[in-house]
Order: C-alpha cells, then sequence, then structure tokens
C-alpha cells in the first residue's frame, strides 16, 4: 500500500468551470503585464506530494490585441495546470511567476492561486522565491509586487468550486 495520498479527480462540471476561470485569468494577466515578451513560470504542488513545474514563453501585443505562444504544447500544460491548481481539490500550493523580457535586465513578478483566483506576490515574498542558488549561473531578475488581477466572474455558476 502506497503512503502517497491518492488524487480524486474532480467532476467535469467543475474542471470546465475552472477552465472558464483560467481563460479569464490569464486574458488579465497578459493584459495586465502588456506588451513584450513574457516567460511563465508555474510549480504547483498536489496534494499526493508531487510537484509539477509548466514553464510557457509568449508574445504579447495590446494594439491591436495579440498573443503568440512559442511552443502549443507548453502552453496547454501550463493552461491545464493553472485550471487545476484554481480548480483547488488536488492542489495544495500553486505559484506562477511571469518574467518580461526588458533592458538593462528582465523584470519579474507572482502571483499564488488561493481561493480559485491568482493573488499578487509582495516583492521580498516573490525575490526569496527566484533567489539562485550558490554556483548556479542564472538570469538576475528585477523583482516588484505583482499587481492585483481583477476577478471578473459571469456568474456564480462559473465558480471553480460550484
Amino acid at each position: 500500500m502506497s503512503a502517497r495520498p491518492e488524487l480524486v479527480r474532480p467532476d467535469d462540471a467543475v474542471i470546465a468551470a475552472a477552465a472558464r476561470c483560467t481563460l479569464r485569468a490569464l486574458a488579465t494577466l497578459f493584459q495586465t503585464l502588456g506588451d513584450g515578451e513574457h516567460t511563465l513560470n508555474l510549480v504547483i504542488d498536489r496534494t499526493d506530494d508531487v510537484m509539477i513545474p509548466a514553464r510557457a514563453d509568449v508574445s504579447v501585443g495590446n494594439a491591436p490585441v495579440r498573443l503568440a505562444v512559442l511552443d502549443e504544447d507548453e502552453f496547454q500544460a501550463l493552461c491545464t495546470l493553472v485550471t487545476f491548481a484554481l480548480e483547488g481539490s488536488t492542489v495544495r500550493r500553486a505559484v506562477l511567476v511571469a518574467t518580461t523580457a526588458a533592458e538593462p535586465q528582465p523584470r519579474a513578478c507572482g502571483w499564488t492561486v488561493r481561493d480559485g483566483w491568482l493573488h499578487p506576490m509582495d516583492a521580498a515574498e516573490l525575490r526569496r522565491a527566484v533567489i539562485p542558488c550558490p554556483g548556479v549561473n542564472a538570469v538576475h531578475r528585477q523583482v516588484y509586487t505583482a499587481p492585483v488581477l481583477t476577478q471578473h466572474a459571469d456568474n456564480d455558476e462559473e465558480s471553480p468550486r460550484a
């Protein structure tokens, strides 16, 4: 018998509601990040003690509105994991970090998933999360407090926890 807890698959309707919420969350995120090249990194800690990372590179433009995805499979995997993080029943913790290509160095902000939405991390909390390990060559980022992402629900039935 395994010591690892088992995952219980959420109901299809709950997953569908969380998927709609994911689309709204990512649209709000891209609009908030604005024009530029962005890398999204997500790490989730599932309730069965498995850590799962995901990464996607995107290019965003707002005049006219456009989203270009470097690797569609990576982006789809990230969207799927965001959906399960927002739904929440199989995920203990999740953090999403957005790094924007900028000169002289990239800048980054992040959100934690809580109560079915993305909540901003402050700069100190994020700085601790993205500090490279000693002796590891890594890109240093200018870290800032993430903006609040306004949550617009179409109705209560679309809440991922409905």
